[in-house]
């Protein structure tokens, strides 16, 4: 969700340039902690 509202802080500062620009391609890579403990992409 974070990620979601500083793509969109993004776009909002830079439509004025490009409206039709896309931002896309967002993954996550890693992570730590949490219930499920350490994940990282590649290790399934």
């Amino acid at each position: 969700c974070a990620t979601q509202v500083a793509l969109l802080t993004i776009y909002d500062m830079c439509k004025a340039v490009d409206r039709g620009m896309v931002i896309g391609e967002v993954q996550l890579e890693e992570k730590a902690g949490g219930k499920s403990g350490r994940w990282k992409r590649g290790d399934d």
